[in-house]
């Protein structure tokens, strides 16, 4: 190992040598050789800056996306929170018997419920929030949580004959999966 050292350090040695002699010899050879340096850290001064000005466009176009992205998505965890409000406004609207409608005082709180509902629904069209529809369906599980399986003999087997909670989208992305039955072959 230290005789390669040595031996690098005489070949390098002997090159110094062989350059210096040329160089005094002849001043052109010297200045061309020069020359050639300066235009190879030349060219890699002008990679780098490319590379550079390559990474710094990089960076800026991910940025622009991840802002993008977070301003279509920033109420995302606020509809998720509105969802629940929205169940219990439509099991109140389904648990009011047509007893009740008939009655004059039910039917003017009736009447408020179903305003909220339709608000509601309005201001999260207004975001992007859609219902997932589910009965019918194939099960898709990046849209619907099997939560049962139930005999049918109406229903092809993996389609959902049952919805226990419904799913909402917002844009393109999964806000809150549906909880559905799913037919399977009677035993």
């Amino acid at each position: 190992m230290m005789e390669a050292t040595k031996d690098e350090e005489q070949l390098h040695d002997e090159a110094e040598e062989i350059r210096k002699e040329t160089a005094e010899g002849s001043p052109e050879l010297a200045e061309h050789d020069r020359i050639a340096e300066l235009e190879s850290q030349l060219e890699e001064a002008k990679s780098k800056a490319l590379y550079a000005a390559a990474e710094t466009q990089n960076v800026r176009r991910r940025l622009e996306a991840e802002k993008q992205q977070a301003s279509a998505y920033a109420a995302t965890q606020f509809a998720r929170d509105m969802l629940a409000i929205k169940d219990h406004v439509d099991r109140a609207l389904a648990a009011v018997s047509e007893e009740l409608r008939g009655d004059k005082v039910a039917s003017q709180f009736l009447t408020g419920i179903e305003a909220t509902a339709r608000e509601l629904e309005a201001a999260f069209n207004r975001q992007g929030i859609t219902r997932i529809t589910s009965i019918g369906e194939p099960l898709d599980p990046h849209r619907h949580q099997a939560m049962m399986e139930i005999p049918s003999d109406e229903a092809e087997p993996g389609t959902i004959v049952s919805e226990m909670q419904a799913g909402y989208m917002m844009k393109d992305r999964l806000l809150r999966p549906a909880l559905v039955g799913v037919a399977k072959k009677p035993d």
